[in-house]
């Protein structure tokens, strides 16, 4: 091979390797700029107060913004009252299409990247509520991570009736917070890293 060739292969190879470099670099400083870009929100309903116990908990181990999701019309403890299947609870929960209202919303919805969604498990699922919240939003390509407070009950069927709330979404199986004190949320929210 001639010192010309050898020359010419040379600047080529050392080329290609310095725009490898570089693009490794632009990789790297691309991922920095997302992680310090990407926002939490931890959402979360509650009737009673179980499960805002937990949400807030959890914002301040996984370092979220914290968002209510607030009934237009606020649940009494009659309508509460799972024995009786004429209480609104009972009604909207017979009526998986049912979407209760909402009276707030988040803003800027965009923002945030992973998005811990909370609520008390009611009748083996989540409330319907949480399906007008997810509806509310274009939530494609983000991650959704339930979690839920129950007196007894596991997830239930909760996934089932959650997805297509949110079908472009990435979705974690739910985790019951019930009694997990900040330490015990603190290394399940590591764990999904």
């Amino acid at each position: 091979m001639n010192m010309r060739i050898k020359k010419l292969l040379f600047t080529i190879v050392t080329g290609c390797l310095a725009l490898s470099a570089l693009a490794a670099c632009n990789a790297q400083n691309n991922q920095e700029k997302m992680s310090k870009n990407s926002k939490t929100l931890v959402a979360y309903f509650s009737a009673t107060g179980t499960t805002m116990e937990a949400a807030t908990k959890l914002a301040k181990v996984a370092n979220a913004d914290l968002h209510e999701i607030i009934p237009e019309v606020r649940y009494t403890p009659a309508d509460l009252n799972w024995q009786d299947k004429s209480s609104r609870s009972s009604v909207e929960m017979a009526d998986k299409s049912s979407r209760p209202a909402i009276g707030n919303k988040v803003e800027n919805i965009a923002q945030y990247d992973t998005i811990y969604v909370g609520y008390p498990i009611w009748w083996y699922i989540a409330p319907t509520i949480i399906n007008t919240f997810l509806e509310q939003y274009d939530l494609t390509g983000k991650t959704i991570i339930p979690f839920f407070t129950s007196g007894g009950s596991g997830a239930g069927e909760t996934m089932k009736y959650l997805k297509p709330s949110a079908p472009g979404a990435n979705w974690v199986e739910p985790k019951n917070l019930t009694q997990m004190d900040e330490n015990q949320i603190k290394t399940w929210v590591e764990s999904l890293k």
